[in-house]
């Protein structure tokens, strides 16, 4: 708008030029010219010519240069330019409303087509880009519906040699993966021959051994709780291997947890009532879909924590319910308890609350807890620790989704 107004006062400056040129000495008004202009002549205070549109009065100051005016009912744009030659001014006045229409006219004419073209550039953009990236799309698709323990290699045909190179390394990397994988599944299965044996036979020769000791040497006691432990490490060592969600190879079935429970409480009691502690259990009739193995291997471990960290004559409760759509499994003591700020750490592995040796005595290798939070991701549930019913002690509660029975 800017340059057409400079462009209108250039046109109007070089008319009132003209009109200085071609005036013939004529002091008659000038009829004919469009009412959207007016001019007049002054030479000194006498009008020599004018439109028949302009009045008598000065239109503007006589001075050279631009400016506005009011008359005839209109706000005029105005220039007055000085002749030297005949010794006369030339005023030339333009109606400033019909300007900014012709002005607004040209700027929409040159702007129009380009708004209207953008939308139809946008389309075309998004429809080539997205033809562009549909290979692509369907390759994220496949790699994204690839199970975990899927590490075969894409079947992907593209004529692009760029996704041709990224298939290629893809599947190089698979490969190596499951190389790996494999390399660390035969290490697990050779790491519990070879350790369970072993300790199996010290087992025994510390159980002949103190056949032959006075009852009063502690010593081989001491031996055979150190071995026993081991055995222990040993155990979670490989539970923990195969509970990792890479490693989840499950066979998923429909588990009536409440059965699950009393079953594994009913194996469980004489490890409470050796310490004298209260177990008690709730449960509704609620099932889940999942591996019975993972499931027990959790509940095991969760009242294993439960039971050690339980001090003797302590409590420990048990519950299973279902609540829209969902199954909520808990286990919950009245022993020493967890800090709130701890509530995410122990489920790492090997971190145990007051370090090594607890101060319930209790010893263990941390790993319990981080094979509850695998075996807990492999079947899509989660799980909360929080302070439980009694006046101290923890509550640990699972939540799955609920099976759905045909």
């Amino acid at each position: 708008m800017d340059e057409a107004d400079r462009l209108f006062d250039k046109q109007l400056l070089d008319t009132a030029k003209l009109i200085a040129l071609v005036y013939s000495g004529d002091t008659s008004s000038q009829s004919g010219y469009n009412s959207t202009f007016a001019f007049q002549i002054w030479q000194q205070d006498i009008l020599l010519a004018s439109s028949d549109n302009a009045s008598t009065e000065f239109i503007t100051t006589l001075i050279s240069g631009f400016d506005y005016s009011n008359f005839a009912g209109y706000r005029w744009r105005t220039v007055a330019t000085f002749d030297p030659a005949n010794e006369y001014w030339v005023v030339a006045a333009e109606r400033t409303d019909l300007r900014y229409t012709l002005a607004e006219n040209v700027v929409m004419e040159s702007i129009f087509p380009v708004l209207l073209g953008l939308p139809l550039v946008g389309l075309l953009i998004w429809f080539i880009v997205g033809q562009g990236l549909r290979p692509l799309h369907k390759l994220a698709d496949e790699l994204g519906s690839k199970q975990p323990t899927d590490l075969g290699p894409l079947e992907y045909e593209s004529s692009s040699l760029e996704l041709k190179r990224i298939v290629l390394s893809s599947n190089q990397l698979l490969k190596r993966l499951e190389t790996s994988l494999l390399r660390e599944k035969q290490f697990a299965s050779d790491a519990a021959h070879e350790l369970r044996t072993p300790i199996s036979v010290l087992k025994v020769q510390l159980h002949n051994i103190s056949k032959e000791l006075p009852e009063s040497d502690n010593n081989v006691l001491k031996l055979t709780e150190t071995t026993e432990r081991l055995g222990h490490i040993v155990e979670q060592i490989l539970d923990l291997y195969r509970s990792s969600p890479d490693q989840f190879n499950a066979t998923l079935t429909t588990i009536n947890l409440d059965d699950l429970a009393r079953e594994i409480l009913a194996r469980e009691y004489p490890r409470f009532d050796f310490k004298n502690q209260s177990l008690e259990f709730h449960g509704e009739n609620c099932c889940i879909h999942g591996d019975r193995f993972a499931i027990t291997t959790l509940l095991l471990n969760l009242l294993s924590n439960a039971n050690k960290y339980t001090p003797g004559g302590g409590q420990v409760n048990v519950s299973t319910r279902e609540s829209e759509g969902r199954v909520f499994l808990t286990v919950e003591d009245s022993g020493c308890g967890i800090a709130e700020q701890q509530y995410e750490a122990v489920f790492e592995r090997f971190y145990r609350v007051g370090g090594d040796q607890h101060q319930s005595g209790e010893a263990g290798c941390g790993l319990g807890l981080a094979i509850v939070r695998y075996i807990v991701e492999s079947h899509d549930a989660s799980i909360s620790i929080s302070h439980s019913g009694f006046e101290t002690g923890t509550a640990f509660q699972v939540d799955f989704p609920q099976a759905k029975i045909n």
